[in-house]
């Protein structure tokens, strides 16, 4: 039973870091960290129903910029764990204690793309909204919440459903 919790937990990671580097590798440094298709609402949609004027997006796009430095070696390690995941598993190999260490180190790129992609939001939210776009960024954000604690309230009740695109 560990060993498939290892395996699983090792494949949602793989899984995870190649949506996020498939995805910046399509939507490019300025829009790579503004969530994405299945995340919640995320960075970009939040921007898009703000309705930013011309001046904040050029705002955006330069924090995106400034901090694209910072979040490619991150995208860049991933890719290279995922490659040695792979090698690691060819043909069928299977060594739990190497599998448990890339995984590790899997999950500690992760974090750091999560502080340093939370670390862009707090720019965005302080450096460029206004009052009224970080009120609509708080009800945005309190729908999130709500959809993912009913999503949570299905799974303990054993009525889970795939999750919608909000």
């Amino acid at each position: 039973m560990k060993k498939w919790m290892v395996v699983a937990s090792v494949l949602a990671l793989v899984l995870c870091g190649t949506v996020m580097v498939s995805f910046a590798q399509e939507a490019g440094p300025h829009k790579a960290f503004m969530g994405g298709p299945g995340h919640g609402p995320g960075m970009g949609m939040m921007l898009h129903e703000l309705n930013l004027t011309d001046a904040q997006k050029e705002q955006v796009h330069a924090i995106m910029k400034a901090n694209h430095a910072t979040m490619k070696p991150l995208m860049q390690q991933m890719e290279q764990n995922r490659a040695a995941l792979l090698a690691a598993t060819a043909n069928g190999a299977y060594d739990p204690a190497k599998i448990q260490a890339l995984a590790a180190q899997q999950a500690q790129l992760h974090a750091a793309m999560t502080v340093n992609h939370e670390a862009i939001q707090h720019q965005i939210y302080t450096q460029v909204l206004t009052s009224e776009q970080q009120a609509k960024a708080e009800q945005l954000r309190g729908d999130e919440i709500k959809r993912i604690n009913d999503r949570l309230q299905n799974m303990a009740n054993g009525t889970a459903t795939a999750p919608s695109e909000p």
